[in-house]
């Protein structure tokens, strides 16, 4: 059985965006989710469309809870509430009411702002995170972000969580803690050095490089890429003063490239993209 959720009706705005993951934060209402022992969550799945239409799926999907839907724009990431026992699902993504109004073959306007769809999922065990059927990280008591606004109209992008019960290969491994991050704000542009490395990396080896900068992270997938699937095809890191993210892995040129700083936004996701 699957259920399907749909975000709200949301106004316009001003976004130009680019591809998908991020922070936590606290000024926004959070949704009491049903009490699930840790020991029993097993799996849920989350299939999102680029423009909504997002279906929950598994075994455990009763432990999670819709936990709002919010306009973003400018590529910034809302700050949803997590407590401190639950794991948070962002999922960003047009508006769905765009596909009602026959438009799904075009693009959004830049005018049009992105969603996001929160969702609290009530485990605070270890939970393997999967994009499309390829590990991503251990998570807990964490947050993870995934962006579709970059797909094509009928591409699905598949987020799974999977518990210790749920049957996946390999250790939980504890997130770094680092105290060089901690207490930075959020709001305040810092300097950061562009990631030296290469397509076909695997994804844990390149978030131990953004961690260490302390900088936020969100995943997108891209299908057909080239890159071997399951590795990082790319990553796009957005400038301060500047519209449009630069692309990082490959190397974009003209512009900043590996080994290069730059002023980072820290209210603007890093993201990190997949080879599907």
């Amino acid at each position: 059985m699957r259920t399907h959720l749909r975000p709200a009706a949301l106004v316009a705005g001003a976004v130009p965006l680019v591809a998908a993951l991020l922070v936590t934060g606290c000024d926004a209402p959070s949704t009491a989710t049903a009490s699930v022992p840790d020991e029993a969550f097993s799996g849920a799945g989350f299939t999102l469309g680029p423009r909504g239409g997002i279906e929950l799926s598994g075994a455990s999907r009763e432990a999670v809870t819709p936990a709002g839907s919010y306009p973003v724009t400018a590529g910034r990431a809302h700050t949803f509430a997590r407590p401190d026992d639950k794991l948070l699902v962002v999922l960003r993504h047009w508006p769905q009411e765009r596909a009602a109004r026959g438009a799904a073959h075009r693009m959004p306007p830049l005018d049009e702002p992105a969603v996001e769809t929160a969702f609290l999922v009530d485990t605070a065990n270890w939970a393997l995170a999967e994009l499309d059927g390829h590990p991503l990280q251990w998570l807990r008591r964490a947050t993870i972000r995934v962006d579709t606004t970059s797909a094509t109209v009928g591409d699905l992008t598949h987020l799974t969580l999977s518990g210790p019960n749920g049957g996946r290969p390999g250790q939980p491994v504890k997130p770094p803690n680092d105290p060089a991050c901690a207490g930075l704000d959020p709001s305040v542009n810092r300097r950061v050095v562009l990631p030296d490395v290469k397509p076909g990396t695997a994804v844990t080896q390149v978030l131990t490089h953004l961690r260490r900068q302390c900088l936020n992270i969100q995943y997108a997938s891209r299908p057909d890429s080239g890159a071997r699937p399951g590795t990082v095809h790319s990553i796009v890191v957005p400038v301060a003063g500047q519209s449009a993210p630069v692309t990082v892995v490959p190397a974009s040129a003209p512009g900043p490239g590996a080994g290069d700083s730059v002023l980072a936004e820290p209210s603007r996701p890093v993201t990190v993209v997949v080879a599907r």
